[in-house]
């Protein structure tokens, strides 16, 4: 019914009744006893296209329950809070260099980041369903645990334990995944692009996160989607996992820096402002810097869409922003190296979340756990 509702959003009741196909008194019912739960708010009266009278319209209630995400960056940390629709209604994102502290340290900082959105919520009288949050590494499936994150130097880290007991969540659901696959359920979500495609996340290391019909494919552990692991150069430079020459090595963010000439102790956002001038300018160490790493990245992704026939690559990340100049390099890559792109050309665009996604879809991810389950919610009220 929830489902109903957020997918018919403004629609009434009586068509509700017929999407579900349950009767009108049934419906009646479950959305009076979801409005008294603050799940579900009434407005003004439906459009209706036939004979008879309108119906009230049926909304996802904006000040209910709401999803909070974390994101676990190599180099920031960032949270926000999203309501029941999907809005973003509160964000923050803090610079930390958090490859040269220890698990515990960076988790203090998360706890110190989450007592601040959940009192935000508490000021904004909206309550906290659920916690998603994402990471830059392998993520067990079964277990919840961070087996291994590279670029941060982690090994087998409980952080969904972790947290609940710093943060005292004991009444919170948390979800701990992958920063890529965050990011692509966040595309995903928008309702507006393609049900596959394979989201490529740019930041410090690199991530894929790979939609197949509409669902998530995270392999059989849930360790998919390592594509910055990929080797493309077999002589390349030696990657924090312990191999040598995969992507994130050679296309990477820092690398795109290096070779551009503006890497430094600067601020993320002071170094991508910096890039994107001397791009706008047409400096040609920094577009030089671009198409190479556009070119490694058309190498793994080729790769990828041999294997799996996807038909978009969406650009997330630092890559959203260089887009522009990495759009034509790539495509002549895939162009190059798929198989079938005679026939069925790889389209490639730029994600409009950027660097936001993985914290989204981690916030977003709660959300969609308190719509496909919705019952504590209301027995809590009826209680």
């Amino acid at each position: 019914m929830l489902n109903a509702i957020a997918d018919l959003s403004g629609h009434s009741r009586a068509e509700i009744a017929a999407r579900t196909g349950l009767t009108k008194a049934t419906v009646s019912s479950l959305v009076d006893r979801m409005i008294g739960a603050n799940l579900v708010v009434e407005g003004a009266a439906a459009v209706r296209t036939g004979p008879g009278r309108r119906g009230t319209a049926l909304f996802l209630a904006p000040d209910g329950p709401h999803g909070l995400g974390v994101e676990i960056g190599v180099d920031y940390l960032a949270t926000c809070l999203i309501d029941l629709t999907g809005e973003v209604r509160a964000r923050w994102i803090q610079s930390a260099d958090n490859r040269v502290l220890s698990p515990a340290r960076v988790l203090s900082r998360v706890t110190k980041a989450v007592r601040t959105a959940l009192a935000e919520a508490d000021r904004m009288g909206v309550r906290v369903g659920g916690m998603g949050v994402a990471v830059p590494g392998l993520v067990e499936s079964a277990t919840g645990i961070l087996r291994v994150a590279p670029n941060l130097g982690w090994r087998e880290v409980d952080v969904r334990g972790e947290l609940r007991r710093r943060a005292d969540l004991d009444d919170i659901p948390v979800l701990v995944g992958n920063e890529a696959n965050f990011a692509a359920l966040a595309e995903l979500w928008q309702g507006t692009g393609p049900r596959d495609f394979v989201h490529v996340s740019g930041e410090i290391g690199i991530g894929a996160g790979i939609v197949v019909d509409g669902g998530l494919f995270e392999g059989v552990s849930g360790f998919g989607g390592e594509i910055g692991h990929v080797m493309v150069d077999p002589r390349g430079p030696e990657c924090a996992c312990g191999a040598r020459g995969c992507l994130e090595r050679l296309a990477g963010q820092e690398e795109i820096y290096r070779q551009a000439g503006v890497l430094d102790d600067r601020a993320p956002e002071e170094l991508i402002t910096d890039l994107l001038d001397r791009l706008a300018h047409r400096d040609r160490r920094s577009v030089a810097a671009t198409r190479s790493a556009a070119r490694w990245l058309g190498i793994a992704l080729s790769g990828v869409v041999n294997l799996l026939d996807l038909p978009t690559v969406v650009l997330g990340g630092t890559y959203a922003r260089l887009a522009p100049w990495l759009w034509e390099p790539l495509r002549d890559e895939l162009a190059q190296r798929v198989v079938s792109s005679t026939w069925s050309p790889v389209e490639v665009t730029a994600s409009t979340l950027g660097s936001e996604a993985a914290v989204r879809g981690a916030a977003g991810s709660a959300v969609r756990a308190i719509l496909a389950d919705p019952d504590p919610y209301v027995t809590a009220a009826l209680a």
